[in-house]
């Protein structure tokens, strides 16, 4: 089976701050998540509500009205009650980066041969701290891979026996 993974367009060299967005590491992530999930949504539907982020993160309204009020204090969306939300370009600019991120390890962790359960609890937490050289080291390695199917089978054959 060959993969064909991790080849997304990266940012320039500095031109993404880490972390994307300053707050404690378990505010940021949660910001983060809420704009990737808003930014899936405006592609899916064409546009993102209260509603709709509560129903698919499966938590309340008020958690994600008070979440987004914060968003938008912040610059990252534009929110009128009652109404919708828009990403400002900088909300866009980190969603889409996460989302980037989301998919370079999702691919290379399935290109490892882990489950699917495991490799999307992983990567929630991965995409948040890992510096943009990390990221990009693994997008070099998944690309590798490609062509390295026999140092694939190795790596899995050695993850398959328990060696870390």
């Amino acid at each position: 089976m060959l993969f064909v993974f991790c080849k997304e367009k990266k940012p320039t060299a500095g031109s993404l701050n880490y972390p994307m967005i300053k707050a404690s590491n378990r505010s940021s992530s949660a910001a983060e998540d809420y704009l990737e999930r808003i930014q899936e949504l405006i592609e899916a539907k064409g546009y993102a509500r209260v509603v709709d982020i509560a129903a698919s993160l499966g938590i309340s309204q008020a958690s994600v009205t008070n979440m987004v009020k914060r968003l938008d204090a912040e610059g990252f969306v534009l929110y009128e009650k009652y109404r919708g939300l828009v990403l400002t370009p900088e909300g866009e600019r980190i969603a889409k980066e996460i989302a980037r991120r989301h998919r370079i390890l999702t691919d290379f962790l399935t290109q490892l041969g882990i489950s699917s359960e495991v490799v999307d609890r992983d990567v929630e937490g991965m995409e948040h701290h890992l510096s943009p050289t990390s990221m990009e080291a693994i997008e070099v390695l998944c690309q590798e891979l490609v062509f390295h199917p026999d140092l694939l089978a190795k790596i899995k054959q050695g993850s398959n026996r328990g060696i870390s």
